[in-house]
């Protein structure tokens, strides 16, 4: 597996990627809709945070954005290509994204997970720390997490 960068014209199909991989839980397609304009990646994404994707034999299979603020990182996105969940790529992102923030300096990484994913963040030494609102589904709470780094 290859991690890299992405490239600006790659975004459209990463931020379908997140869209396909928020799927996989089963949501509906006005569920995953109004998810859309929090899942989508813009040049604005490549300047402000660290992103990078995960490639398997020159497709490209997951996506990571971490943004970080002062000592506190976020772990903004996460998405495997549902194809390939369970296969490591999460793994590598999630590893990357914990040095990426502490080379900006973070000593804890922030994750705001979907209820679903949770549990991938737990088994990765992340622990709960309260519930936030959703970005994109008002009413809805998602699960926060942290990892001190």
């Amino acid at each position: 597996m290859l991690l890299r960068a992405p490239r600006p014209d790659e975004l459209e199909f990463l931020s379908e990627l997140c869209l396909r991989s928020k799927a996989v839980w089963g949501y509906d397609r006005a569920f995953i809709e109004a998810c859309r304009a929090e899942l989508t990646l813009t040049s604005d994404d490549l300047r402000d945070t660290d992103l990078q994707i995960a490639e398997r034999d020159g497709r490209i299979v997951g996506v990571a954005q971490v943004a970080t603020h002062g000592r506190v990182a976020h772990l903004e996105k996460l998405f495997i290509e549902p194809k390939v969940m369970r296969s490591g790529a999460g793994r590598a992102l999630f590893d990357w994204a914990k040095a990426a923030a502490r080379l900006r300096g973070a000593v804890a990484l922030v994750i705001d997970a979907d209820p679903d994913a949770a549990a991938f963040y737990r088994r990765m030494g992340a622990h709960d720390d309260g519930i936030v609102p959703s970005g994109s589904v008002p009413g809805r709470f998602l699960p926060r997490l942290r990892l001190d780094l």
